[in-house]
């Protein structure tokens, strides 16, 4: 009996496009990589959510086998890895102000990962816990350099960063979830109105009516950055 190839061989196969007999996709599709790979369970998340990628689902939609996808990927929760990963990448600001104003910089990328995670609502209740990929880890490098850079101790650092970190997951996940028609809005609203007596003063902030997304963000991280300025 053949000895089996090991993982190391099997992954070396995959890399340099040789897949066994059984797993070769049908002639009429693109050749199965791991780039097509994350694209295609990006799509697939964006349509169904979390709970919508299987493994055979992903391959169906890839015209593969689903033992084929496992020269790519060990297992379903790489893929979930790299595709979480893949949607994060940072590239910065068209152009870098000379000044080095810390404060639109920080706004610029946490904007930027506010409005990545809203194009894949599902990012935001995956990256919690899975592993962090290189894209991920060079936005908190980048996001730690610039606050180091504007003063922040070293001793703060970490809470400055997941002060921040937290900001932009809750208002992310709020925003995502919180889908309430204009109509809904203004009865809910009624009835804090009917109730005024015992909630006054989210009545009278009209909280239920307030659907200003993104400057309600924008605010609330300026009053987070205004708490991490440096002070004079």
């Amino acid at each position: 009996m053949a000895a089996k190839r090991s993982g190391a061989e099997s992954k070396g196969s995959a890399r340099t496009g040789v897949s066994p007999q059984s797993g070769q996709e049908p002639r009429n599709e693109p050749p199965l990589s791991l780039e097509r790979i994350v694209a295609t369970a990006v799509e697939l998340l964006d349509a169904e959510g979390v709970d919508g990628l299987k493994m055979r689902r992903l391959a169906d939609r890839l015209g593969a086998g689903a033992m084929s996808l496992y020269w790519h990927v060990d297992n379903k929760e790489k893929v979930f890895d790299l595709a979480l990963d893949s949607v994060l990448e940072y590239r910065g600001p068209p152009e870098v102000d000379a000044s080095r104003d810390w404060r639109g910089d920080v706004v610029h990328m946490l904007e930027d990962w506010r409005a990545s995670m809203l194009r894949h609502p599902w990012s935001a209740s995956l990256l919690p816990r899975r592993a962090l990929g290189p894209n991920i880890l060079s936005r908190l490098e980048l996001l730690s350099k610039t606050l180091s850079g504007a003063g922040v101790a070293d001793a703060d650092l970490n809470v400055a960063l997941w002060s921040l970190w937290n900001f932009v997951i809750g208002a992310t996940t709020t925003r995502a979830n919180f889908d309430l028609s204009d109509d809904d809005r203004a009865a809910a609203q009624q009835r804090l109105t009917d109730l005024s007596q015992d909630y006054p003063t989210i009545e009278r902030s009209r909280l239920l009516l307030d659907n200003d997304w993104d400057g309600a963000f924008r605010k609330g991280l300026d009053f987070l950055l205004d708490g991490l300025a440096p002070r004079q």
